[in-house]
């Protein structure tokens, strides 16, 4: 999966998206000004695990298959590389 910044997200996983750019702009803040805010990003860390479960657990049908059919899902290649192993 690319990583967050590089990341697709569907229209029903907007409020998912808004708490990776909080918690981007947390680790920005912290990083500047060297300040400690590992608890405030593990919070919204924890939040965007609930969100997901709810957003998850309340899909329809057509944003199942569009959920199936997401860009950013690994190919099947992925899934061999990580199987087997190059001698």
């Amino acid at each position: 999966m690319p990583s967050i910044q590089n990341r697709q997200f569907l229209e029903f996983e907007k409020p998912i998206k808004d708490l990776y750019e909080q918690i981007d702009q947390l680790q920005q803040t912290a990083d500047k000004n060297k300040i400690d805010l590992s608890n405030s990003i593990k919070e919204l860390e924890e939040r965007v695990i609930e969100k997901r479960r709810e957003i998850t657990s309340h899909l329809t049908s057509w944003q199942k298959v569009q959920l199936s059919r997401h860009p950013d899902r690994p190919y099947t290649l992925k899934y061999i590389q990580k199987m087997c192993t190059v001698h």
